[in-house]
């Protein structure tokens, strides 16, 4: 089973990655972009074939390795 995580900086918490990135698409010529946040995607193939067993133990893994829960939120699709 595969799942994907979309992992970003919650709103409010400071993203100087995605400054970076604004600032350059200004450079570039992009005007009009008034903020951009930059995230990670995480592909993982999973041995279960449970949907449900699957989503709770990535869950588990963003808990406690592929999140920061503090300063980041994260989305899961199973598939």
């Amino acid at each position: 089973m595969k799942a994907r995580v979309h992992v970003m900086l919650k709103d409010g918490v400071l993203d100087p990655q995605g400054e970076a990135v604004r600032h350059a698409l200004e450079t570039l010529g992009f005007t009009g972009v008034g903020g951009v946040r930059q995230g990670k995607v995480i592909d993982l193939e999973l041995a279960e074939t449970d949907a449900r067993k699957a989503r709770a133990t990535v869950e588990d893994m963003c808990g406690k390795l592929l999140a920061n829960t503090v300063i980041e939120r994260y989305d899961i699709e199973i598939g």
